[in-house]
């Protein structure tokens, strides 16, 4: 007797017999379907019993084969999600599925080279070598077993080493609207970070930047230890969301080597937008602002698979950049990110308009790793400053129209004479380094300047 499961199969069997459909011989299931609707982005087919990340390929009408993946189902239908554009199409289209291992190679040659959303290279250099299969969903890590953050990372950057330091193996976001400076200062951390290994994920940004921070960002010497996952703003969803996997995997293959990883994705948002756009797309309905649940469970995914791993293995220190939407700090995915990562650096538009790169709010930002990485007399300077230059800012009105009068309180007046000298030590110019240990120096030397 049939089972349930089985009927229903051959339900569709004689179906797809009866409507010229092709079977597979040597199965004794169907193995190809047919489209049944396109909407928008998603496609829909019956007769392909396919789960949920396995891919078929979609026959156009000129014969040509192209890639879609499985990302939904609703009874007897199936929903698809192309990987690519589709030109071509047309109603009862075939749909095959293909045994196809969906996830990266991992390889020590991989360094120096330039991939796609796929993991395959697109700088024209050689095949890649496969040496280890590693999947684009991650191994969890027991909590219990990661190694703790308690070693500072140098970055190179005076603001983050001195007032946000940053252990390895921590996860920051770098929260940022446009045209602040956050490639500059995600160029400066790439060029100055110690690591071993940079990978950087390039994940729904503008195309031209690819080849820009190859060429003046990394150069010649900084793509010798790098991997890039470039996925620009033109490529379907579900590309833009492999990418940032394909980067985390090769960020995972590393740390499992032993190696200490400078992972760089940019952006998380774009990372949820994708998400979002096939989400609707296959009619999951909109919760907060227009972003659906599901985006709010993949995004700590994809986030927590950074991070030490087990006692004595590498580590990922990773930087997520986040956009913040009109500067609004309290849009859905920077908040949701903010929850979750061990920090966040907030880049200022009023800062960056008056010419102070890198355009770091310390008042805004935090790194919550820094009391198990720096001693006591480190906390007490980086809270007095803090404290001085935020008693600045909130008088900083009263200041400027000459309303303040000098003497009416002393912890003020020596915020206002203070300040030309923090203000200087919170400048950079993108091109020189500052080490941590000198970092903390000058730290120490300008709160121990005298004023008259």
């Amino acid at each position: 007797m049939l089972m349930t499961s089985d009927l229903r199969r051959q339900k569709i069997l004689d179906n797809l017999i009866q409507s010229g459909s092709r079977v597979h011989q040597n199965e004794p299931y169907v193995v190809e379907g047919r489209l049944t609707r396109m909407v928008g982005l998603a496609l829909e087919a019956e007769g392909c019993e396919i789960p949920v990340g396995g891919r078929c390929e979609v026959i156009t009408s000129d014969g040509k084969a192209h890639i879609a993946e499985v990302v939904g189902f609703s009874g007897d239908k199936i929903f698809l999600m192309p990987s690519g554009e589709i030109q071509g199409l047309s109603p009862g289209a075939r749909v095959r599925p293909v045994k196809d291992f969906v996830g990266v190679w991992g390889d020590k040659k991989l360094l120096g080279r330039i991939l796609d959303g796929n993991g395959e290279p697109i700088d024209g250099g050689p095949p890649l070598e496969k040496t280890k299969a590693m999947g684009l969903e991650g191994i969890p890590i027991n909590p219990l077993r990661r190694h703790p953050i308690d070693t500072p990372l140098d970055v190179g950057v005076r603001a983050i080493n001195a007032m946000l330091t940053v252990g390895r193996g921590q996860r920051m976001g770098l929260f940022a609207g446009s045209g602040v400076g956050k490639s500059v200062l995600l160029g400066m951390m790439t060029k100055f970070t110690e690591a071993e290994v940079i990978v950087v994920g390039l994940i729904g940004e503008r195309g031209r930047e690819v080849k820009e921070f190859i060429d003046h960002i990394l150069g010649k010497e900084g793509i010798k230890r790098s991997v890039v996952v470039a996925v620009p703003a033109d490529q379907p969803p579900l590309m833009r969301l492999q990418g940032a996997k394909v980067a985390t995997s090769i960020a995972e293959y590393f740390r499992d080597e032993g190696k200490q990883v400078l992972l760089l994705m940019d952006s998380l948002t774009r990372f949820c937008q994708a998400q979002r756009e096939l989400a609707l797309a296959i009619g999951e309905p909109p919760a907060t602002k227009g972003y659906p649940p599901s985006v709010f469970s993949k995004l700590p995914k994809l986030v927590e698979r950074a991070g030490n791993s087990e006692q004595g293995a590498g580590s990922i220190t990773a930087f997520y950049t986040v956009l913040t939407e009109g500067d609004d700090q309290q849009d859905p995915i920077a908040d949701a990110a903010r929850a979750i990562l061990d920090g966040h650096i907030v880049l200022s538009r009023s800062i960056a308009e008056q010419g102070h790169y890198p355009a770091i709010d310390i008042e805004g930002s935090i790194s919550r790793a820094i009391q198990q990485i720096v001693d006591v007399e480190h906390l007490r300077k980086v809270g007095e400053l803090k404290r001085m230059y935020s008693t600045y800012q909130q008088n900083k009105d009263l200041i400027s129209v000459g309303a303040y009068q000098a003497g009416s309180n002393p912890y003020l007046d020596q915020a206002i004479a203070m300040h030309p000298l923090i203000d200087e030590f919170l400048r950079q110019d993108f091109t020189d380094k500052v080490t941590i240990e000198e970092s903390i120096e000058q730290l120490y030397d300008l709160l121990s300047t005298e004023i008259e």
